[in-house]
């Protein structure tokens, strides 16, 4: 066991890790306490105006008209933005990674999507004149049908409610990120049991202490600085160039200090639109979400629902798995066809399964946009399998420990999206799991190791 743990848990001179199990002080943290900590909203300028959306009150339904002569009436209202004023208004987050098609308007042109879209935005002297003036726009509608359920959504008969015509991101032509390994439908013929569950989250929305915002000053020259508390700062530099229409070099962002994201905070959501109004006025901007809109309209961790079927022998071999895995991206890409494309590759899970079959669907709906959020695409995931792992045990009347080693996968092994595996270290976290909760092995599975394959059952 010292030779294994030497392996995974020490650094590259054979010293043992210490970080782990021990308190290291943040880097950041005598800053925090003291208040010497520059958060974006300490920039302050001259001539600052704010920026307050208008936002739809439908979930899914055509705009017909937008009146904004009572808005432009309030006393220090400066201006209103519309899609029309966008030089690039398409746009999807992960297109520079290949990721298309683009299927998010910076500002809607002709529909709303979901509750709480922007749709126009309102620039004014102040704070409260900007609130105003929103508040007075009138936003005409024809109300469309919504859809709220992933599967309802995937229907043929449903009407798709994006312009390229399906309610399901596109991999390679493929209706769903699909992995195939091995043949489920035989083995399911062969097992002593077969068992399928199905599990659903909730979006969960990340409560950030600081709202999301910035602040955009023009430099003169065609140059912007862009005072943010994005998590991304090079997604949001590339997409608002590209929304802009300008050169990368005329902007520059000013991040790395975040109060609270936890993966809330890589939209590129109010930079691209406070910034136009920044080239527009020719004065600094600043637009941030009020706590209403920041628990309404930032990116939740996307919902999902999950069907596992396992097929499983007596001795505890799972030979089979089939995974049908549904992503709640909401109305707009983001970052939900990565976060499927992660969900398909974690599957079956840290075990080593000779069957495989998983299809991973990344879903449009008439919700608000889900995106990122720690461990994405696989925290969800690894809750309904490890769910699964101990309904399994307990059907078979197998410790859940030794459930799991007779499973675990090791160095060496395949996975079923074909990536060797390399430091898998799951038999001796295991291991350790049972010793410190007081759960004494039999020999055999004490002696079990990640480095080889020994016969885990008989």
């Amino acid at each position: 066991m010292e030779e294994i743990l030497t392996q995974y848990f020490a650094d590259e001179r054979g010293e043992p890790l210490k970080v782990v199990g021990t308190t290291v002080e943040r880097s950041d943290a005598r800053g925090h306490v003291t208040g010497r900590t520059q958060f974006y909203e300490d920039v302050s300028f001259p001539g600052m105006l704010h920026l307050k959306m208008v936002r739809s009150t439908r979930h899914h339904a055509l705009i017909t008209g937008i009146d904004t002569s009572a808005a432009m009436a309030v006393p220090g209202v400066v201006r209103v933005l519309t899609h029309k004023d966008v030089p690039h208004n398409w746009y999807t987050i992960l297109r520079l990674i290949g990721v298309e098609p683009n299927d998010e308007p910076v500002l809607p042109e002709d529909r709303v999507l979901f509750l709480g879209e922007q749709i126009c935005a309102v620039l004014a002297e102040t704070l409260a004149a900007a609130e105003e003036g929103a508040s007075k726009v009138v936003v005409s509608y024809e109300d469309l049908p919504a859809v709220f359920d992933v599967e309802e959504a995937v229907k043929p008969e449903t009407p798709a409610i994006k312009p390229h015509g399906k309610n399901h991101f596109v991999y390679e032509g493929h209706h769903c990120r699909r992995i195939r390994f091995g043949d489920v439908e035989a083995a399911f013929a062969t097992a002593d049991h077969v068992v399928e569950h199905r599990y659903q989250s909730a979006p969960i929305e990340h409560a950030p202490t600081e709202t999301t915002g910035c602040i955009v000053k023009p430099e003169g020259s065609g140059r912007f600085t862009v005072y943010s508390n994005t998590q991304a700062l090079f997604f949001t530099l590339d997409n608002m160039a590209l929304i802009l229409g300008l050169p990368f070099g005329k902007l520059r962002l000013v991040g790395g200090t975040v109060g609270g994201g936890f993966g809330g905070k890589v939209d590129v959501i109010v930079e691209p639109i406070a910034t136009l109004a920044a080239m527009l006025t020719g004065k600094p901007v600043k637009y941030a979400y009020s706590r209403h809109e920041e628990m309404q309209v930032s990116s939740p961790r996307a919902a999902e629902r999950i069907y596992i079927k396992d097929g499983v022998m007596a001795d505890g071999r799972i030979v089979a798995r089939k995974v049908t895995l549904y992503v709640d991206a909401g109305a707009y890409s983001r970052h939900s066809p990565y976060g499927t494309t992660k969900a398909a590759a974690h599957m079956p899970g840290p075990y080593s399964i000779p069957n495989v079959h998983v299809d991973a669907h990344c879903v449009y709906t008439n919700r608000t946009p889900s995106s990122a959020m720690r461990g994405f695409g696989v925290t969800i995931g690894d809750f309904a399998l490890e769910v699964q792992m101990d309904r399994l045990a307990r059907m078979l009347g197998i410790d859940p420990f030794e459930f799991r080693l007779i499973n675990a996968y090791r160095d060496g092994d395949t996975k079923a999206h074909r990536k060797t595996v390399e430091g898998a270290a799951l038999v001796e976290v295991v291991q350790e799991a049972a010793r410190i909760s007081g759960r004494t092995l039999p020999g055999r599975f004490a002696q079990m190791t990640s480095l080889t394959r020994e016969a885990a059952h008989g």
